[in-house]
């Protein structure tokens, strides 16, 4: 079979789209953000090597004797599968821990995770603020988040629910107001991103904002 220099590179893209895919899941408020940090390209890098990797051990070998679309398939679902499993799984504290490849692509994965979040809680502090500032927390906690996800139409039900209980519970965290309502911010915020949260905050106006003291 004739490889192609397309043949690699779409290989290659699977394996990245992959690694790509699992950051920007767990970003919701700013999925670019995800990708543009060191240790997530680096990320990225590992699932593309393996997928590419796959594809010249299935080429090398002559294992799959399919046509080449089949076989660049296989190549980057079996560098997924490889780098997703564990040989054992032991107790470390509180959790359970893969020892395996899939212990090897979780290292990068938090160190991904930890270099994302320093570089946006500067930036989040900043937006919540800004997009909050005036607002009343008991106004906007009944008004505000169903509003928001109103605004959203593929928010599942689950979503809802859990973020509703999450949102009660912070009616009843004993801090200020204002602490609280920076909190509420936050919450929405990850839910439905900052943009969608501004407009949600511009379109109710005065309904949501503090009355000022005589």
């Amino acid at each position: 079979m004739n490889w192609t220099l397309l043949d690699w590179a779409a290989v290659a893209a699977l394996g990245g789209l992959v690694g790509a895919s699992e950051l920007v899941s767990r970003y919701k408020d700013n999925p670019v953000a995800a990708l543009k940090t060191w240790p997530a390209i680096f990320y990225i890098s590992v699932n593309t090597i393996a997928s590419v990797a796959a594809l010249g051990l299935i080429h090398g070998y002559h294992w799959f004797e399919l046509n080449r679309w089949t076989q660049i398939l296989l190549a980057g679902v079996s560098a997924m599968a490889f780098f997703r499993t564990s040989l054992f799984v032991v107790r470390a504290g509180d959790r359970d821990v893969g020892v395996g490849p899939s212990g090897f692509l979780q290292i990068f994965l938090a160190a991904a995770d930890r270099d994302v979040d320093r570089t946006r809680a500067a930036a989040r502090s900043d937006a919540v603020a800004r997009v909050m500032k005036g607002v009343d927390f008991d106004k906007a906690v009944q008004v505000l988040t169903p509003y928001c996800f109103a605004l959203l139409q593929n928010l599942s039900a689950e979503d809802q629910a859990t973020e509703k209980q999450v949102l009660e519970e912070l009616k009843q965290r004993e801090a200020a107001p204002n602490v609280k309502v920076l909190l509420l911010g936050i919450e929405l915020m990850n839910v439905v991103g900052v943009d969608v949260l501004t407009a949600a905050v511009n379109s109710l106006g005065d309904q949501i904002r503090s009355v000022p003291k005589a």
